[in-house]
């Protein structure tokens, strides 16, 4: 690092070879800060920190007129930032070692920038850096920082090129509001009808290491406690033909597992699938209904938004019987994508609560009843003693539920750590469990006792918006439950855990734990400060609408696709155009706006400079009668000072409506005050002499 010798010296050099302003600058660095939130949440911790620090120091840097300008120095600190960015990711291949490579040369250029060229640069980078700032987050805080940097490197670029000058600091910021409540017409125009070539703003670029959601083809004892604390979004679901929600508890089908390990389930795999982790399935879909529907108006309509979670998950409540387009439905009736969900997918679904298979296929019985070789004798005989009792299947059930719910069975989210062939600790001595706890042992007992049952997984309610009229359903709802076969009704939901935890059916999860915990049976996890803070009525209030701003800006913004778009043409009466036609129609509408708007602005201008050039010939004509008239080669300014010496008793009016005249007729725009000003002045002068 040295210290720079350049100085701003009038006559030598161009504007570009001069130090920056110090006013850009700093809505320059206040842009690059809006710019941190998406790199934050996406890239390598040490990135954004070392951008901050950058900025820091070229604050410190330039009253001191010190910058980065050895070379050597910059190939040592870009092979140093390069190597650490290599060991962050594995790679500089991809869409995060990519932004951090821009992030690093724009902190680079900040220590390195001096002149006013290097400053049209690093405005430059920044664009850049906000677009990818869109790549890495596509959601409303995001969107919301991103837009205000945007505003701010506009305010910059106006300051730049407006220079210092009175009450330039707020000036800029005038400068910019009106430019872009002028573009903001064309920009909806053309977002509403420029045709569609993709699925509309949502794209998710970078790889989704790990799953968002808590679901994997295995369930395992813990495996749905861990998620009791998130408070991540799984999806948002809508019922469009119903202005209340269905009856009965919401049970949303994610997956179905047959496979029993004691304590651990995980759900078959196709034979021969090219790919790893696909269910095994029964009926395919795409779009159409399947054979077997319900009827009178059980059917359930449901839209759903869905977050990303990179894997083929989708959910529908109850048991789907009309599949959405790209998904399959898989053997146990839940769908399957057959894409990995990457970014955020809306999906219709059509369900019933009715059971739409009546038969058993022999091989689906066998891989029903199948258990492990290592259950314990003891286990077995709790089995048996419930067949000994009464051998129909629904009374060894109804026996079940009655075991757990007078055993002192205890429902916590901490349960502690159990082991899959941990069943006889979890039936015989802690009796302390999850939902994924009562839901495997409860399946493992009946196939023990002969009756054919599967693990369903899912998520369990949801919590109304009453704003967006959706029900969000997050991570914390995921839920595991039972479904046996019973010969005269087919496969029949059962839920052990509400036999240990009454209530949960009928809430989410959050709103069951603040009950628990209000009447004395669990302890708060929060203090007693935050819990009352968070259950007012103000917050709930505020975090329901920012929910529903959210949902607004995922359906209604990032949602609007091809499809969307169709229907609003329709709706509009256009949909019939061919997509060039539709261009050409858009550009020459678009060409109309604008020439209607400066059309607009011109007779503005000219009608306030027309009056302008009419009081000044007014002023001239009544100097005329006063004997001082005006040469038609002189100026207004060598005029003022003749009329004044002429005229010695009207020097100050006269000096006064000529400055003014000067200021109004050159100057891109001045307040109509000053006009008003300007014409009593001429009507005041020489008013007496008449």
């Amino acid at each position: 690092m040295g210290k720079s010798k350049s100085k701003n010296r009038s006559g030598s050099g161009t504007l570009w070879d001069t130090s920056i302003p110090r006013q850009p600058l700093l809505w320059l660095a206040a842009a690059l800060l809006f710019t941190l939130p998406p790199m934050f949440g996406s890239l390598a911790t040490w990135i954004p920190s070392f951008f901050l620090l950058t900025l820091a120091m070229k604050f410190w840097m330039e009253p001191k007129g010190y910058r980065l300008r050895s070379a050597t120095w910059k190939l040592v600190l870009a092979a140093v930032t390069l190597a650490a960015i290599f060991f962050s990711y594995g790679s500089l291949k991809g869409i995060e070692p990519g932004v951090s490579v821009l992030v690093v040369l724009m902190s680079l250029k900040i220590l390195e920038a001096h002149t006013a060229r290097e400053f049209q640069v690093m405005v430059m980078i920044a664009w850049v850096l906000c677009l990818c700032g869109f790549f890495l987050s596509q959601d409303l805080v995001i969107a919301l920082c991103l837009l205000a940097a945007v505003v701010v490197l506009l305010v910059a670029l106006v300051q730049f090129h407006g220079g210092p000058s009175p009450g330039s600091f707020w000036s800029p910021v005038g400068v910019t509001c009106k430019l872009l409540a002028q573009a903001t017409p064309l920009v909806v125009l053309l977002f509403l009808l420029f045709p569609r070539i993709n699925t509309g703003f949502r794209f998710e670029i970078r790889d989704l290491r790990s799953a968002a959601s808590g679901f994997s083809d295995r369930l395992s004892p813990g495996s749905i406690a861990s998620l009791t604390n998130s408070s991540d979004i799984a999806f948002r679901a809508e019922f469009p033909d119903r202005k209340t929600r269905p009856p009965g508890p919401m049970y949303w089908r994610g997956i179905v597992m047959w496979h029993c390990e004691g304590m651990e389930w995980r759900a078959p795999y196709a034979r021969g699938s090219s790919e790893s982790g696909a269910p095994s399935l029964r009926r395919a879909g795409s779009g159409r209904a399947l054979p077997v529907q319900p009827t009178g108006d059980k059917a359930i309509r449901q839209w759903i938004t869905i977050a990303p979670h990179g894997a083929h998950w989708m959910f529908a409540l109850d048991r789907p019987f009309e599949v959405p387009p790209k998904a399959v439905l898989a053997r146990g009736n839940y769908l399957w994508s057959v894409q990995p969900i990457r970014k955020v997918r809306r999906y219709e679904v059509v369900s019933s609560p009715e059971v739409t298979e009546k038969e058993l296929q022999p091989r689906e019985r066998k891989e029903a009843l199948e258990v492990p070789a290592s259950i314990s004798p003891a286990v077995r005989e709790l089995a048996q003693s419930w067949i000994a009792q009464n051998s129909n299947p629904r009374a060894i059930v109804n026996s079940a539920l009655q075991f757990f719910r007078t055993q002192r069975f205890r429902y916590s989210l901490s349960p502690g750590e159990y082991k899959k062939n941990d069943l006889d600790q979890f039936l015989f001595h802690r009796r302390v469990g999850f939902c994924e706890h009562y839901a495997t042992s409860f399946a493992t007992l009946m196939r023990l006792a002969g009756i054919p049952a599967r693990v369903v997984v899912g998520y369990l309610g949801g919590e109304y918006n009453d704003l967006g009229r959706f029900f969000l359903v997050r991570q914390a709802d995921t839920h595991a439950w039972c479904e046996v076969w019973f010969p005269d009704s087919g496969w029949t939901r059962v839920d052990p855990t509400s036999a240990v935890a009454p209530g949960r059916a009928s809430l989410d999860l959050n709103s069951f734990l603040a009950r628990r915990i209000a009447s004395g049976e669990m302890e708060a996890r929060r203090s007693a400060f935050v819990t009352q803070l968070t259950q007012s009525a103000i917050f709930t209030n505020i975090r329901l609408a920012w929910e529903a701003v959210n949902y607004e800006w995922d359906t209604r913004v990032l949602g609007f696709d091809a499809d969307v778009q169709e229907s609003l043409l329709a709706s509009a009466g256009i949909a019939s155009r061919r997509p060039s036609l539709l261009i050409t129609e858009i550009l020459v509408l678009v060409a109309a706006l604008l020439v209607i708007y400066a059309g607009w602005m011109q007779l503005r201008t000219r009608s306030r400079v027309d009056r302008v050039k009419a009081l000044y010939e007014r002023f001239c004509r009544r100097a005329a009668r006063l004997g001082v008239r005006r040469n038609p080669w002189e100026g207004p300014s060598d005029f003022s000072m003749r009329a004044a010496k002429l005229l010695p008793d009207e020097s100050e009016r006269i000096q006064q409506i000529s400055n003014t005249y000067i200021a109004l007729r050159y100057s891109p725009k001045s307040p109509a005050l000053v006009l008003n000003k300007f014409a009593k002045e001429v009507n005041a002068f020489a008013a007496h002499r008449r």
